[in-house]
């Protein structure tokens, strides 16, 4: 990430908690947010209104807008929200010519999947125990 591009904080995160991966993903950053730059958004509920992007775009793929309104989406916002809390950004694997494409369609298809992947999995994916489900579950 360039200069230019480095985020302010806090960043915002519109994720949709209705999926495993992304609740359980959200719950290890912010439990890693030890100095507060990560404020999460559930966009899930059809009323949500809000955000950087449609709710539809919003479910579609993780948005996150920083404290200056710049909207990151997809592998960048996690790259980001990695950074914000220390972990690894994976930017220099992500950045190699031919893997940061790969990158993108690998989240792309992830995302489109993500309710057909079995609980079990998306522990495993999510590096901790997935949120258990409520009577509104979709998975």
């Amino acid at each position: 990430m360039s200069p230019a591009a480095t985020p302010t904080y806090p960043l915002t995160i519109y994720f949709d908690a209705s999926c495993a991966i992304c609740s359980a993903e959200m719950g290890a950053l912010k439990a890693r947010d030890a100095v507060g730059r990560l404020q999460l958004v559930d966009c899930s509920p059809p009323s949500f209104t809000g955000g950087p992007a449609p709710r539809e775009a919003l479910m579609a793929a993780i948005h996150v807008s920083d404290a200056e309104g710049r909207v990151h989406v997809g592998v960048p916002a996690i790259r980001i929200c990695r950074t914000a809390v220390g972990l690894s950004s994976g930017s220099l694997l992500l950045d190699l010519p031919i893997v940061a494409p790969l990158a993108d369609r690998a989240y792309a298809l992830l995302a489109r999947n993500r309710y057909r992947i079995p609980r079990w999995l998306a522990a495993r994916l999510a590096g901790r125990v997935a949120p258990s489900c409520d009577d509104n579950c979709r998975i």
